[in-house]
């Protein structure tokens, strides 16, 4: 039996050399195919990172602009009480930075809208305070406080095709 199989490598040139360089190729072609499959692998991983890195480079950035929010707001009440008791209640209000005065550079508020970055929508909203007769802030009955309002600083982008929206929330009081 050994001997047909002999006499058919011979007739037909297959001899044990020429199966070694043929499974040498096979050897290769999955060599490249598994190197392929690996680093198709790392190349999808490393630009899902990349993506949620800017993702969370947004939210971060949004939540230090609603926190930037709140305190040019305290800026507003601390140069006077009347830059907050005139605005009207549930109205949205931009923020910006005043410089037309080289000594009085200070944030104020308008009702023109204004994107920072070309990104993110920065708005905030004032509402009355009423207290009860103890002093405490309550949402329904008691007596309306002026010197009080409270404040919503509200910073929104688009995400992935949806808005991600960030609220911080505050009670400043007139401290003059």
């Amino acid at each position: 039996m050994s001997k047909k199989i002999n006499n058919f490598k011979f007739l037909y040139g297959m001899t044990s050399v020429n199966y070694k360089k043929g499974s040498a190729l096979v050897e290769i072609l999955v060599a490249v195919f598994i190197f392929s499959a690996i680093l198709g692998s790392l190349i999808t991983a490393s630009s899902m990172y990349l993506r949620g890195a800017g993702d969370s480079l947004r939210s971060a950035k949004g939540a230090y602009l609603a926190q930037e929010g709140v305190e040019a707001i305290k800026i507003m009440r601390d140069t006077g009480w009347s830059n907050i008791s005139t605005l009207n209640n549930n109205t949205d209000y931009y923020l910006y930075f005043d410089t037309s005065s080289s000594t009085n550079n200070t944030w104020k508020a308008t009702s023109t809208i204004s994107t920072i970055d070309s990104i993110f929508d920065r708005t905030f909203k004032l509402y009355s305070v009423n207290r009860d007769s103890n002093g405490r802030v309550v949402l329904n009955g008691g007596t309306l406080d002026s010197n009080t309002r409270e404040v919503n600083v509200s910073v929104s982008w688009r995400l992935k095709g949806a808005t991600t929206t960030k609220v911080l929330s505050i009670y400043i009081t007139n401290m003059q």
